[in-house]
C-alpha cells in the first residue's frame, strides 16, 4: 500500500509525514491487501497566517483494488487532530465496505 501526502504548505507535509504513514500502517494494516494506495491531502483552511476554530482540514482517500476509492474528511483545530479523525473515519468507513464485500460474497 502506498501513501501519498500532498499539503498546500510542504513544511506541514514534512513534519507530519512519519507519524502520518505510522498511523496509517497501524490502523489499515488488516485492508493492507486490498488496498493499492492512501492519499493524504493537508490544508489550512483560513491560511497559515490566520487562526479559526476547526480551520485544519485533513482529507484522505483510500484506493481499493477492483472498487471505487473510499474518501473521508476531518476538520479540527490542529493538523494532529484532523489527520487522527481522519484517519479513524478512513477505519470506519474500510471496515463498513469491506464488511457489506464480504457479506455479499
Amino acid at each position: 500500500m502506498d501513501i501519498l501526502i500532498n499539503s498546500s504548505n510542504s513544511t506541514n507535509a514534512n513534519h507530519f509525514e512519519q507519524r502520518i504513514r505510522a498511523s496509517l500502517e497501524n490502523e489499515l494494516d488488516r485492508f493492507e491487501e486490498r488496498l493499492t494506495r492512501v492519499e493524504v491531502h493537508l490544508s489550512d483552511e483560513n491560511s497559515s497566517k490566520k487562526s479559526g476554530p476547526a480551520d485544519k482540514r485533513c482529507q484522505m482517500e483510500a484506493r481499493i483494488k477492483a472498487r471505487d476509492p473510499v474518501s473521508v474528511t476531518h476538520k479540527a483545530d490542529s493538523y494532529e487532530q484532523a489527520i487522527a479523525g481522519a484517519t479513524g473515519k478512513l477505519n470506519n468507513a474500510l471496515e463498513h465496505t469491506f464488511g457489506r464485500l464480504d457479506n455479499r460474497q
